[in-house]
């Protein structure tokens, strides 16, 4: 019967170490990724949109804090006053509105950025225009683009009480 007792108490020391020893590696798996976010500087006027879009994706790794999903929906507005940038903004604008009248479960992050700043601001305020009170509750809204655009931003908004953060472009 001590032999027995010995041996499951030996057996439970052992899965303890086992245990806190892989909460340890995971620990220091996530302080790795937390590392290795890359750090994009704005691409010059006049850059394809693959490298704002990677711009895109670095700053709004970099402002994941408080987001409990790990895939935020990013949303490019491409720059530009030919057709098929018009084009591209209006199909971007309806996307946009139909996810903003569908509505966005909690603990997910829209992001939002481009090349030009005023134009994604106008994009998110047009698309979140017919957004209801309260709808956007614990829902993280992030703008990546100029100071004198974010509080049109930050404005057209409040009312949904989505959590708004800001990134400037630099």
């Amino acid at each position: 019967m001590l032999n027995k007792s010995l041996s499951l108490f030996l057996a439970t020391c052992a899965m303890t170490l086992m245990l806190s020893a892989c909460g340890e590696k995971e620990t220091e798996q996530a302080a790795v990724v937390e590392e290795t976010v890359e750090v994009v500087a704005v691409p010059p006027a006049g850059s394809p949109a693959a490298d704002w879009k990677k711009y895109l994706a670095a700053v709004v790794m970099q402002n994941m804090q408080g987001v409990k999903s790990n895939r935020p929906y990013m949303y490019f507005v491409p720059g530009g006053t030919d057709g098929k940038a018009e084009v591209d903004r209006s199909n971007q604008l309806d996307n946009v509105s139909l996810a903003v009248s569908r509505g966005v479960l909690p603990g997910n992050m829209l992001a939002f950025g481009g090349p030009d700043s005023a134009t994604t601001a106008n994009l998110i305020i047009d698309a979140f225009q017919d957004a209801g009170d309260g709808t956007f509750k614990d829902v993280t809204v992030l703008f990546v683009g100029t100071q004198a655009d974010s509080d049109r931003v930050q404005e057209a908004l409040a009312r949904t009480g989505a959590t708004y953060k800001f990134a400037e472009m630099k």
